[in-house]
């Protein structure tokens, strides 16, 4: 039995890149539903269908577990198919909201998402829910999302690292903190998204000067924590794994990885470069 990692594009390479820093010696099948993406502004219904179409392909691909590493996937279709479309006797799917929103540690929060995601409002349900349950005396949370719909177009077309893609870095940036000048935690909540990291990073040194939640040096940039999911999500499938030894001894492990995709194969090839270091042989598939 294989993990599956899905997204409904190629932000979730990124995702699959730390997975499999931290656990190479499992066997990975990705499957990316390029021919249909960008999801972050389709409705509810088409997620859903089309998220739960992907878990089944790959459920018939021999994955016992699933990964959506896909945050409009996870926001909009995780629950209802954890729910209602699956066994978890026979498949697990999982998501990357919750183990983000865990990694948090101030109580103004800022999200960076798609247009799909931040209408979902699933981080804002999540973080609340978290806050409620670690609080024990008063204090509020304060969470501003921020909707980014050209950032996953520059990321792709490769113009990330680009000076054209300052202005839109300041232009989302500035919308949030405009929101809320306190932000003391930044999620990155696409999986497209910390391809921007030093854009990011530089534009937060620049504009903010507050350190009120002692980070110590390395951890945030003028004491803003800023949360990328890769290495999170691979950390908590890990202790995932640690704690559900039933799933864990039936995965196969031989280190290898498949990549299928709904695009044709050639340019999921050539783009699947720019969010990885090696290049891929990808299979096209139909979903």
């Amino acid at each position: 039995m294989k993990i599956g990692v899905f997204d409904s594009g190629y932000g979730g390479l990124t995702i699959l890149s730390k997975i499999r820093q931290h656990l190479p010696f499992y066997d990975y099948i990705y499957l990316g539903d390029n021919a249909r993406a960008p999801y972050g502004s389709r409705s509810f219904e088409v997620i859903y269908r089309y998220t739960l179409q992907a878990v089944r392909h790959l459920e018939s691909e021999g994955c016992r577990l699933i990964i959506l590493a896909c945050n409009t996937a996870s926001a909009k279709a995780l629950r209802t198919i954890q729910q209602h479309d699956i066994d978890p006797a026979r498949l697990r799917v999982l998501g990357v909201i919750r183990p983000t929103v865990e990694a948090v540690r101030g109580c103004h929060i800022g999200v960076l998402a798609t247009q799909g995601t931040v209408q979902s409002e699933s981080y804002v349900l999540e973080l609340d829910k978290q806050w409620q349950m670690q609080q024990t005396g008063g204090g509020e949370l304060y969470v501003t999302q921020q909707a980014c719909p050209m950032w996953v177009p520059l990321i792709e077309s490769g113009e990330h690292l680009s000076q054209g893609a300052d202005y839109f870095v300041d232009k989302y940036l500035c919308e949030l903190w405009n929101k809320d000048p306190l932000i003391d935690t930044l999620i990155l909540g696409c999986t497209h998204y910390p391809l921007l990291l030093p854009k990011i990073r530089a534009w937060v040194e620049e504009h903010t000067t507050h350190n009120r939640m002692g980070l110590k040096e390395g951890e945030g940039v003028c004491g803003v924590q800023i949360i990328e999911q890769g290495d999170i999500v691979a950390r908590s499938l890990r202790d995932y794994l640690s704690r559900h030894g039933d799933i864990e001894g039936l995965l196969s492990r031989g280190g290898t990885c498949r990549y299928l995709t709904s695009e044709q194969a050639d340019k999921f090839n050539l783009s699947a470069g720019i969010f990885l270091s090696t290049p891929v042989s990808a299979e096209h598939i139909e979903i």
